[in-house]
């Protein structure tokens, strides 16, 4: 705090914000220090934290076990830094990152970026064959919505369109953090993403994993396989968590990019520079 003051006095701007980068599915720490490294040679004296648990296969954990460890973290940077931090999150990490807003929502995150994340949830298979070679997108939902599903992180925010009822009986973790179940936390979620400065969704047509794309800006198929933007969901038109509340104040930005692959956002310089660098003040 003393060094802020003294930078205005002098008529400089304050140091930038500390950055938190939460990795993907099947990614890890190492894989995020391109973006660590981009952040901090074009904001020189950012510090960066990647977070390194849950790297690797671990990645498939449940997405609660890695909101309460990662969280964790996340909470002991906060206080570290009373001046605040700006949290990034790629793919899986930036649902996971959504789940710690939420679910602890004493933090002092000033700019969430969600870069290329199934906020909506994953409604596609193509990119999961490795790991479930067996997996059909008409049959997944058996996989998903069960018990042994609930044990995997993509069975947690897996959206199926046309088995609504199921996702909503099984699914432990999307539903829940979109507040379409009432639970003891339901406000505490809201009063977590409110409080956010800014909300940033980067996504593009040319992802190639995250399903539909749009997912990434919140939108999502509905039975007959159209796309519902997040204006027409209830769980915008009712606000169940925050997001009507920031868009209506102007801090929810939603930004399209063409030309890069899922395995690209977060090592593209021109996406980095673009449509990260400037709100990471």
């Amino acid at each position: 705090m003393e060094k802020n003051s003294i930078a205005k006095s002098n008529g400089e701007l304050p140091p930038y914000k500390p950055v938190v980068i939460v990795h993907g599915l099947m990614t890890g720490d190492v894989t995020m220090l391109s973006l660590a490294n981009r952040i901090e040679k074009m904001h020189p004296g950012t510090k960066t934290y990647v977070l390194n648990r849950f790297c690797g296969w671990a990645s498939l954990e449940p997405m609660w076990k890695q909101v309460v460890e990662l969280g964790a973290d996340l909470l002991q940077i906060c206080s570290q830094h009373p001046e605040g931090i700006h949290l990034i999150g790629y793919s899986q990490g930036g649902i996971i990152a959504r789940g710690m807003l939420e679910s602890y929502p004493d933090h002092n995150v000033h700019t969430f970026i969600s870069l290329s994340s199934p906020q909506g949830g994953q409604y596609g298979t193509k990119c999961f064959l490795r790991l479930f070679p067996d997996l059909t997108l008409k049959t997944a939902y058996e996989l998903f919505y069960s018990k042994m599903g609930q044990d995997i992180s993509v069975g947690n925010y897996w959206y199926d369109p046309h088995h609504l009822d199921l996702y909503l009986k099984y699914s432990k973790y999307l539903p829940v953090i979109n507040n379409e179940l009432t639970t003891a936390n339901s406000e505490n979620y809201k009063r977590g993403i409110t409080k956010l400065k800014k909300m940033i969704l980067i996504g593009g047509p040319d992802d190639g994993v995250i399903s539909p794309w749009q997912s990434s800006q919140f939108a999502v198929l509905n039975k007959d396989d159209e796309l519902v933007a997040v204006t027409e969901r209830l769980i915008y038109k009712d606000d169940t968590f925050g997001l009507k509340t920031l868009d209506e104040q102007g801090k929810l930005l939603v930004f399209t990019v063409d030309g890069i692959s899922h395995h690209e956002w977060y090592k593209d310089d021109s996406v980095i520079d673009n449509f990260l660098i400037n709100w990471l003040n």
